[in-house]
C-alpha cells in the first residue's frame, strides 16, 4: 500500500468544518490504495472540541502528534478572557462590546507578526522532526490542507528536501479570504502574505481547491490548472428522510414549520434582509433555530426586527448529532458571506444538508457556486442578499407544501457524486497521476 503524508493542523479532538474535508477523506483512502500517515498538533487550542470524531479516523491510519506553540494564552490574558475560554474562529464575536483598543491591536499583531497565521510558530519544529521522520519512513505523496496556510510552509520545505509529490489543498482562499482586508496589514506583511502564496501555488506539484471561483483566485495569484474536488457529505446512510415515499417524519399538525441553520454565523455572514422577511411573516406558525457559534451583530438583528420569541440559538453540538437536527428540520437555511468573494464561498455544509434530503433555503449570489450545486442536484433554492420579496414568497411556498405534507426534495442522482467516498476517488486519481 503507498503511504501519503497529510499535513492538518485540524484533526480530533477538533470539531468545527475544519476538520471534516480530510478526517473523512483519509477513512476512504485505504480501499483506494493508500494509507493515510497524519501529522497534526498536539494539544492544540481549538475553537471547538468534538471527541465523537475520534470515531471515524481510519484504523489504517498512522497519526503523528506534536506539540504546537501557539500565541493564545498571551491573546487571552491581553483581553482578560477567562480561563478556559476559547478564541473564536473567524472573527466571531459572541458578547455585545465592540471591539476597542486591545482588541484591535491584537488583530494588527497577527495580521503583521504571525505571517500567514497564528501556527507560523510550528513550522520549523515540524519541518526538522519530519526530516528525520521520513528518511526512516518515507512516503509516495504529500497532501497538505489549509487554513492554517503553515500547514503549506511545512510541506514546501518538505518537498524542497525530498521532492515528494506534493499536493496543496485549500479548503478556502488566501489573500482572497474574506477577513484578509481585517487583518490591519503593512505593505511589507501584505507583500509577505502574497510572496508565501505565490511559492505554495508555484512550487506544489498540484493544487486542488474546493469551489471554481476559489480556483480561478488561486490562478490569477499563479496556479496553473488547479484541479476542483469540492467537500462532499458523508454518515448518513437510513437517516435521509424527505423522500417521495416518505415526505416528513415530522407532525405538521402540531409542530411548528422549523427553519435550522447549522453551523458559524458571523457578522459578514448575518442575512439582514432575511430577518426583514421573518418579521413580515409573524403571523405565521414558524420558528427558526441557530446551531453554533453565533456573531452577536446576528442577535441585534434578531431584537432589532423583533422576533426573538421566533428563533432559539442553540451552542455548537456533537458533529453525530448535527444529522438528526438537520432531520429534524423542514427547511435548511444557508447564508453565504456578503462579501466581494461571495460567488466563491461554498461551505461544507451544502453537502451534508443536500444528503439530509431536506429542502435547501440559500441566501446568496444567485450566479455563485453555492447556487450552482444547489442547481445542479435540484436540492434548494437560492435567493440573493437584497430580495426581500422573493425571500417570503419562497417560505410561503414552503410553508405551504409543509401544511399539506408534501414538503419533499425529489432525489437526484448527482447527490451521490459529492459523497466523500466517491469525492475520495477522485482525489486519490490525482495521487496516482502526481507519482
Amino acid at each position: 500500500m503507498r503511504r501519503v503524508l497529510i499535513i492538518t493542523y485540524y484533526w480530533p479532538p477538533s470539531g468545527g468544518s475544519g476538520v471534516q474535508r480530510w478526517l473523512k477523506m483519509s477513512k476512504y483512502l485505504p480501499e483506494n490504495g493508500w494509507q493515510p500517515v497524519i501529522y497534526t498538533a498536539k494539544d492544540a487550542e481549538y475553537p471547538v472540541e468534538d471527541p465523537s470524531l475520534e470515531q471515524d479516523v481510519a484504523p489504517e491510519a498512522e497519526v503523528i502528534r506534536r506539540p504546537i506553540v501557539e500565541p493564545y494564552n498571551f491573546y487571552k490574558k491581553f483581553l482578560g478572557m477567562k480561563k478556559g475560554e476559547k478564541v473564536k474562529a473567524g472573527f466571531i464575536n459572541e458578547g455585545a462590546k465592540k471591539s476597542g483598543w486591545k482588541e484591535n491591536l491584537s488583530v494588527w499583531l497577527r495580521g503583521n507578526l504571525f505571517i500567514p497565521d497564528a501556527r507560523c510558530w510550528w513550522v520549523k519544529p515540524s519541518v526538522r522532526f519530519l526530516k528525520r521522520y521520513l528518511k526512516e519512513h518515507p512516503v509516495d505523496a504529500m497532501i497538505s490542507t489549509g487554513p492554517p496556510h503553515s500547514m503549506h510552509l511545512i510541506a514546501k520545505a518538505l518537498h524542497k528536501k525530498f521532492n515528494i509529490p506534493w499536493v496543496a489543498d485549500f479548503r478556502d482562499p488566501w489573500t482572497d479570504i474574506d477577513f484578509y482586508k481585517d487583518l490591519k496589514l503593512t505593505r511589507c506583511a501584505d507583500k509577505k502574505h502574497h510572496r508565501l502564496e505565490y511559492q505554495v501555488l508555484t512550487e506544489a506539484t498540484k493544487v486542488v481547491t474546493v469551489g471554481w471561483d476559489c480556483a480561478k483566485g488561486l490562478e490569477s495569484h499563479g496556479a496553473k490548472d488547479v484541479e476542483v474536488i469540492t467537500n462532499g457529505y458523508d454518515d448518513f446512510g437510513k437517516i435521509c428522510l424527505n423522500t417521495d415515499e416518505n415526505p416528513s417524519l415530522r407532525d405538521h399538525k402540531s409542530l411548528p414549520f422549523t427553519m435550522s441553520h447549522i453551523g458559524i454565523i458571523s457578522e459578514n455572514r448575518n442575512p439582514e434582509m432575511f430577518w426583514q422577511a421573518i418579521s413580515e411573516l409573524v403571523d405565521k406558525n414558524l420558528k427558526i433555530r441557530l446551531i453554533g457559534q453565533v456573531d452577536n451583530s446576528v442577535v441585534e438583528s434578531i431584537k432589532h426586527n423583533d422576533i426573538e420569541k421566533y428563533v432559539e440559538i442553540i451552542p455548537y453540538i456533537p458533529h453525530n448529532q448535527v444529522i438528526e437536527e438537520q432531520a429534524n428540520s423542514d427547511v435548511l437555511l444557508l447564508f453565504v458571506n456578503n462579501t466581494p468573494n461571495a460567488k466563491g464561498i461554498l461551505t461544507g455544509k451544502i453537502f451534508e444538508y443536500m444528503a439530509s434530503g431536506r429542502p435547501i433555503l440559500c441566501i446568496g449570489p444567485e450566479d455563485g457556486d453555492s447556487a450552482r450545486i444547489l442547481n445542479e442536484t435540484q436540492t434548494g433554492i437560492t435567493v440573493d442578499f437584497n430580495d426581500k420579496e422573493k425571500m417570503k414568497s419562497i417560505i410561503l411556498e414552503f410553508l405551504a407544501k409543509y401544511q399539506e405534507n408534501q414538503l419533499i426534495t425529489k432525489r437526484n442522482e448527482t447527490v451521490g457524486k459529492y459523497s466523500r467516498r466517491n469525492l475520495t476517488k477522485e482525489f486519490v486519481k490525482i495521487l496516482n497521476g502526481i507519482i
